[in-house]
């Protein structure tokens, strides 16, 4: 028995201990931040203490590039033209376009033995219209320069491959994989700044997969370590000394770095940078569909959960997302299986899509969600993107200000109230004045409030709602039903389909007030 006892006070006396070192109870919640939670997870003294071996080793794979370029400049008048003093100003009559030489400067870095290097497509690209580069030129750590020769580039990611030739094998890094960074790891980068020449410069990574806001491979890395000027093009290396990405860009009111850095993720870089050396087609898969993001006041509108998919706003007629049913006014939340968000995109899941594959896309259409097949197309061009028309009709029209319809509706319908502006029936003869097709059926606005949501949005006299919730307008009683169903149901806001003269109809949610 007293061994027993002994053996129970020796626990319990354990257990206060353990109370009254921590000053918690045993098995307690503690701060995420406690100093015996930190034990095992802060860097360790000294890592780490100094860059320079990791620099030392990398340094002689980072190139400085240049180009040559020949540009189409406006050459002056001369004032003397056709007269004896003409050839004093020039000798050759009036103005017209002239060539000058320009230079650009970046960064990139080498790939393999045999002189492959990698770096931005925006590095070794003409700066203007009617510009062309004439040559480009590599300059290693040791000042030797070579020729180099454009293997291959992809506007879409940003990307270039360049080759040059030497009498001996050269330094080389190698692509790591980017899918393991973590926010908060150390990364060093090395390039060329406003043409200082080789410079390193470190810091973390602050964002993994941070989208910019366009574009089908707008999915960057974002550190802190110093990029400026010339660094485009340039390695982004983690403590492996592995390439995790490749600097792209920079986020800056000032033009210099302010500490955030955008680089294109390895994974992303690697293939296409493989395809190239290879002389392959970079193919990119494409839907056919003019997205947004689901903002907060969209979110109210439809009440669903904010950041998570992407809302069409229009479809193009005859494309892959029309051929599967997807409309305008349809949220997609998953392709293929993957889930639409903020980090991983509509446009960067279908852009790596094979063309000519089937897949399942997911979506939400007014408060239910359903699955279409759709067969993946072929990413146009750059330049075709940007000549896509998605049916509009950019003609300026006539004044707004010129309905027959007074500026302030006598008999303003709640939505005025609850709203924030005033509308009547569409009739035939309003449809005709506001160059609306035949058959157009909803509401003309009449008036709207400034200081409320609508009017912050840009609505204005002479929009024509189309639809409320996805149910179509007859009249400015339906506006009212839809406001007050709303609110009812605890939404803050309600999503109208507008149709203004000249552009093709959109979407946009209101807050109710």
């Amino acid at each position: 028995m007293r061994y027993a006892y002994g053996l129970t006070t020796a626990l319990l006396v354990g257990g206060a201990t353990a109370t009254l070192v921590t000053g918690l109870p045993a098995g307690a919640q503690v701060a995420q931040n406690e100093a015996s939670q930190m034990t095992n997870v802060v860097p360790r003294a000294g890592a780490p203490g100094s860059f320079a071996d990791l620099t030392a080793q990398l340094a002689p794979a980072v190139v400085n590039i240049s180009t040559r370029q020949r540009v189409q400049v406006q050459s002056q008048q001369n004032p003397f033209a056709g007269t004896p003093f003409e050839g004093l100003f020039g000798g050759q009559g009036g103005g017209g376009n002239q060539t000058r030489e320009a230079q650009s400067l970046g960064s990139g870095f080498i790939i393999s033995a045999d002189g492959y290097i990698v770096t931005n497509n925006h590095v070794i690209t003409a700066d203007g219209k009617g510009s062309q580069v004439e040559s480009i030129t590599v300059t290693m750590p040791d000042g030797t320069d070579y020729p180099a020769k454009l293997v291959g580039k992809d506007p879409e990611s940003d990307l270039a491959v360049l080759k040059i030739s030497a009498s001996k094998s050269l330094p080389f890094v190698k692509f790591g994989d980017s899918s393991k960074s973590r926010v908060g790891d150390w990364v060093i980068a090395i390039g060329n700044p406003f043409a200082l020449g080789g410079t390193v410069t470190a810091g973390i990574i602050s964002a993994v997969y941070r989208n910019t806001g366009g574009g089908a491979y707008d999915r960057y890395i974002q550190t802190d370590a110093s990029i400026n000027r010339g660094n485009s093009g340039g390695p982004l290396f983690d403590m492996n000394g592995t390439v995790v990405g490749i600097n792209n860009a920079i986020f800056s009111p000032t033009g210099g770095s302010v500490g955030i850095g955008f680089a294109i993720p390895a994974e992303t870089a690697a293939p296409i940078v493989q395809k190239l050396i290879k002389g392959q087609a970079i193919e990119r898969g494409y839907l056919g569909i003019q997205i947004q993001p689901v903002t907060e006041d969209l979110a109210a509108s439809l009440g669903i959960a904010r950041n998570r998919g992407e809302f069409v706003q229009a479809v193009t007629p005859g494309g892959a997302a029309a051929a599967a049913g997807l409309q305008a006014g349809d949220v997609v939340v998953r392709i293929d299986g993957k889930e639409v968000t903020r980090e991983q995109t509509l446009s960067f899941i279908v852009a790596n899509e094979r063309p000519g594959t089937r897949i399942p896309v997911e979506v939400i259409r007014n408060g239910k969600r359903l699955t279409l097949n759709a067969t993946v197309g072929k990413r146009p061009t750059q330049e075709q993107l940007a000549q896509e028309d998605f049916g509009a009709d950019q003609g300026q029209g006539q004044d707004q200000d010129d309905l027959t319809q007074p500026q302030q509706d006598p008999n303003p319908a709640l939505s005025n109230q609850s709203l924030g502006f005033a509308s009547i029936p569409l009739t035939a003869q309003i449809a005709r004045q506001l160059g609306a097709a035949d058959g157009t059926r909803g509401v003309v606005v009449t008036a709207v409030d400034p200081s409320s949501d609508a009017g912050q949005k840009g609505l204005r006299r002479g929009d024509i709602i189309l639809s409320v919730n996805y149910q179509d307008v007859t009249g400015p009683q339906d506006l009212d039903a839809a406001a007050r169903t709303a609110k009812s149901t605890n939404r803050d806001a309600v999503l109208l389909r507008v149709q203004r003269r000249g552009q093709p109809a959109a979407y946009l949610p209101i807050r109710i007030r």
